[in-house]
């Protein structure tokens, strides 16, 4: 296929995704969970309902404004965003101080300020209401711990009815996972991802709702480094003004990509909400493990596969499709 008919066809599977179904966004803002939202956002095909901020890299408070500022610079003041609560509904698990300051504040990332604030409603109180309306089935990216999710299938539990899916990035099922950090955060746990991790409950709670998911794992997302060579790449080619918010975003975690431990988490699962084929999905039986010294590993278990789960990814196709979005 050539690069303009590769381009073309992502171009009109993003326009009926965009018509046939909204999204609804759930994230915990951090810098890779920004660029996700920026590809999304660089289609004004995709029709994005709404966007809830959960407590994880940001605080929830701090990640609703900067959500706000990217979509002012966007131009898409019309989506509205809601907050989510400040603490995980088991536990007080959260990532490293050091980590959630810079998400919080984004230092060396330029966006204007949002002319609309954050919606009086909390998250859960949003997701509920929108859950009960099941004359507009939605599809939703959940990118951070699953916190808001849990909470409102809890309260309506009719909502899954109204979900045709959620992509979640999260979880690791073969890969190792990717807690320890040096000496930013050290743990005996090898084996959880971080947004399992949080809140092992709202997760597990999430799998175990019957909706249908596809889980975007760091099985998937190893395959996918981001390293010096596409941050040059990008930075030469993103033309647009978020493509040049991405760049800067990227040019902000340069030591970690310089570094070879950054990757294409929340991105990856943006791209493969349009694009399934990115992925390669196997369907299985998933467990979140609750408690130390295992808390948020993901197992796999025998019996009816409650996900869709990507254990493989085409870097290449990724880089492709999410370049594209940004040169123009």
């Amino acid at each position: 296929m050539s690069r303009l008919a590769f381009i073309l066809a992502l171009l009109l599977s993003c326009a009926l995704a965009g018509f046939a179904q909204p999204i609804l966004i759930d994230t915990d803002a951090g810098s890779d969970d920004l660029m996700a939202i920026a590809f999304l956002l660089a289609h004004p095909s995709v029709r994005i309902d709404a966007i809830t901020v959960v407590n994880g890299l940001a605080h929830p408070e701090a990640g609703a404004r900067n959500i706000g500022r990217l979509l002012e610079l966007a131009g898409r003041r019309e989506v509205p965003v809601f907050v989510g609560r400040n603490t995980p509904l088991k536990g007080d698990a959260e990532f490293p101080a050091e980590w959630r300051r810079i998400s919080d504040e984004l230092p060396g990332v330029t966006l204007p300020a949002a002319s609309r604030k954050p919606e009086p409603r909390r998250a859960a109180e949003y997701l509920v209401e929108r859950l009960r309306d099941q004359r507009r089935p939605v599809r939703i990216l959940a990118l951070g711990p699953m916190t808001n999710l849990a909470e409102a299938l809890e309260r309506a539990p009719s909502g899954v009815n109204a979900i045709e899916e959620i992509v979640i990035m999260g979880g690791a099922v073969r890969a190792a996972g990717n807690l320890a950090d040096g000496d930013v955060f050290k743990t005996d746990n090898k084996t959880a991802e971080w947004n399992m991790f949080v809140d092992p409950l709202a997760a597990r709670m999430v799998l175990r709702s019957g909706v249908a998911i596809r889980l975007v794992s760091l099985d998937a997302t190893n395959r996918v480094p981001i390293g010096p060579p596409f941050l040059r790449d990008f930075e030469a080619r993103a033309r647009s003004p978020l493509g040049r918010f991405v760049a800067q975003v990227l040019a902000a975690d340069r030591q970690s990509i310089e570094q070879g431990i950054f990757y294409a988490w929340d991105p990856l699962a943006a791209v493969a909400l349009l694009e399934p084929g990115v992925v390669r999905l196997s369907p299985l039986h998933i467990e979140v493990m609750l408690d130390p010294p295992e808390q948020g590993r993901t197992v796999q278990t025998p019996g009816r596969p409650n996900a869709r789960v990507a254990l493989d990814a085409d870097a290449a196709a990724f880089r492709r499709l999410f370049l594209a979005a940004f040169e123009h």
